[in-house]
């Protein structure tokens, strides 16, 4: 088992003390498509679990990216602009969006660990 967490939105979440790295899963990028844009948030934003954080756009649709816990965003991932198939080719790796210092860790507990995760895409698929 990771030490992934997972929201319903198809955000991954892994710690690092108080700071949080994001990205969208595996699942996530397979129902988009070949990723062609990302928009991430500006470093030194604050955002609320749950408000849109980001945008991905795909040969497909645009999809946004919601942030699955409360934070202050410390990074983003620069190497999406100039490389957003990044997100395709590892989206639980080298494709994350953003780090967030979190205001609320006790948050964490909402989300799925990878065992509920996959029940939940089993459930939804």
């Amino acid at each position: 088992m990771s030490d992934l967490k997972f929201s319903k939105e198809h955000e991954w979440v892994k710690m690092d003390g108080d700071v949080a790295t994001i990205g969208v899963t595996e699942y996530a990028q397979e129902q988009l498509g070949d990723v062609v844009f990302v928009e991430l948030p500006g470093v030194g934003n604050t955002v609320s679990q749950g408000d849109e954080s980001g945008v991905i756009e795909s040969v497909k649709a645009a999809s946004d990216v919601y942030a699955p816990l409360d934070g202050e965003v410390v990074e983003v991932n620069g190497k999406l602009e100039d490389e957003p198939g990044l997100v395709n080719s590892d989206p639980q790796g080298d494709g994350w969006f953003m780090k967030l210092k979190l205001s609320d860790k006790s948050q964490l507990d909402g989300l799925m660990d990878e065992a509920a995760y996959k029940d939940f895409v089993d459930s939804v698929s």
